[in-house]
């Protein structure tokens, strides 16, 4: 099973920019990383008028696009799906981050900063750590900036058999 973590926060908080750093940091250690967004709302993948789109609106419940070094899959579900489905579609990865799916029951790192949000959308039982400028007593807690420290416990917590 490969792990997960999830990193939450509110709007605006600085999730995106954590991920991107993380991802880079661990790349560079070596490591392969999958990232799952989830977001609230309908958006469109597919750029409209281009063949997959035209393959999809006539009608295909999954559409692959193929090429050098990259693969595409575009598939039609009922609901929201759930983390764990999506999870299990992944392979080759040593650490799945995603982002957005504060509900699920994954570990967590959640970004808080002082101006945004202070308060935690997560319980502490879930809570790994928390990255940003507010610190949860008895919570592992990092700077934003941080990135190789942060890398360093994942990979302690959650890389090292």
């Amino acid at each position: 099973m490969i792990p997960v973590i999830s990193i939450v926060g509110y709007a605006n908080s600085g999730k995106t920019t954590l991920i991107v750093k993380l991802i880079r940091e661990l790349k560079d250690r070596g490591y392969r990383v999958a990232a799952i967004k989830h977001h609230h709302r309908d958006v469109e993948m597919d750029i409209p008028g281009k063949d997959t789109w035209k393959h999809a609106e006539a009608g295909a419940d999954t559409v692959v696009l193929a090429c050098p070094g990259k693969l595409g899959i575009i598939e039609k579900i009922a609901g929201d799906p759930q983390l764990d489905e999506i999870i299990r579609k992944i392979t080759g990865a040593d650490l799945i981050i995603t982002e957005g799916f504060k509900r699920e029951n994954k570990p967590k790192i959640e970004v808080l900063r002082q101006g945004v949000h202070m308060t935690p959308v997560s319980s502490r039982e879930e809570l790994l750590a928390v990255a940003g400028d507010v610190r949860i007593e008895g919570i592992p807690g990092f700077d934003s900036d941080d990135i190789k420290g942060l890398a360093d416990f994942l990979v302690q917590k959650l890389l090292t058999e």
